[in-house]
Order: structure tokens, then C-alpha cells, then sequence
């Protein structure tokens, strides 16, 4: 039921219709309808049609799902996220966790991949940061170009941009994310 109800929120604050966001998501009116109320629940296929269509990810609606189910014991000003804590889940090519709870004003993840192909571009309206900590990675942003980064390395990129990455020589790569969290997402 959270999550449908994190669906719809950001839904709205994108300014989409449902009508709309099945279109995008190639699934069903009903079937959102339904998910949105909390009497369906999504595959995890469904859920990244649902997260791409939003400019989002699975796990960022996930976690902003259940942000109010993790006390911080730390009160509202401070967010204490443990080494063996925060919501994790697929994000892009790999596997993501999420380092804060709570509506903050930006999303840091710890992510960790080890795709060899780029995969499809993704694009959503907000800022990124990318800290490369360890292993080799491609990022490519389309028009903007492509960067080989190694660790130590860091890139930035305005919302709006097409971007993906993988490492062309094989292995685990692990990454510092930083997204900036839209109002309403």
C-alpha cells in the first residue's frame, strides 16, 4: 500500500495522468489503478517500467516507501544509516543502497556492478554526482560524450542528460552516487 501510494505521489509531482503513466510504462490502466490504491502489487519488471516512466528507480520508490518504518533514533534532523542498513535493490545495471532515510534533499547510494554492455540510457530530471571508489567504469552521457573513469574519479551531470555505464573490462566496479531528490519524489 505504501508503495502505491509513493507511486502516485510521484506520479503527481511529475504531473502525469494515470492514463499517462500506463502509456510510458506500457502496462495497464487498471493494473496502476489498482497498485496505486494498494490492491495490486508490481513484479520487479513492473516496477522498473513504472520507475523508468518516472524518471526514478525501483529502489528509490521503495525506500521513499518505507522511510517511516525505519526510526533514525536520531529525531528528524539527523539520519543515521548503519553499514549493514538502507534499502537496497536493483538500480541501473547493478545493486544499490541507499545511505540516508528520510526526505532529504538529495539520495546518496553506495552501488556496486559489474556489467560488461552499457545497457539502455536512462534520463530523469535531476542532478547526479558519480564518485568512482573502486574498480574501472565507462560512463557515457550520448551527446555529451564518454568518460573512462578510474578511482578517485569523479563526474557531474545536469538532470535532462542520457547516461549509462559499465565496465568494458570486465570486473566489479563500486561507485558513490549522489542524486538530487525532486520535490513530490
Amino acid at each position: 500500500m505504501r508503495l502505491g501510494a509513493r507511486i502516485r505521489s510521484v506520479r503527481q509531482a511529475r504531473g502525469l495522468t494515470l492514463v499517462e503513466l500506463a502509456r510510458l510504462a506500457e502496462l495497464s490502466h487498471p493494473f496502476l489503478s489498482q497498485l496505486e490504491r494498494g490492491q495490486a502489487r508490481p513484479s520487479m519488471v513492473s516496477l522498473e517500467r513504472i520507475a523508468r516512466a518516472l524518471g526514478s528507480s525501483q529502489i528509490e520508490l521503495i525506500a521513499a516507501a518505507t522511510d517511516d518504518l525505519v526510526p533514525s533514533g536520531t529525531g528528524d534532523r539527523v539520519s543515521l544509516v548503519r553499514r549493514r542498513e538502507g534499502p537496497q535493490g536493483p538500480f541501473g545495471g547493478g545493486e544499490a543502497r541507499i545511505l540516508v532515510h528520510g526526505d532529504v534533499t538529495f539520495i546518496p547510494m553506495e552501488f556496486r556492478g559489474s556489467n560488461r554492455t552499457p545497457g539502455e540510457f536512462y534520463r530523469h530530471d535531476e542532478d547526479e554526482f558519480l564518485h568512482v571508489v573502486d574498480g574501472s567504469v565507462l560512463v557515457d552521457l550520448a551527446d555529451e560524450g564518454s568518460y573512462a573513469l578510474e578511482p578517485g574519479d569523479s563526474i557531474h551531470y545536469a538532470g535532462g542528460t542520457l547516461h549509462r555505464w559499465h565496465t568494458p573490462a570486465g570486473g566489479e566496479y563500486h561507485l558513490f552516487i549522489v542524486k538530487e531528490r525532486r520535490a513530490g519524489s
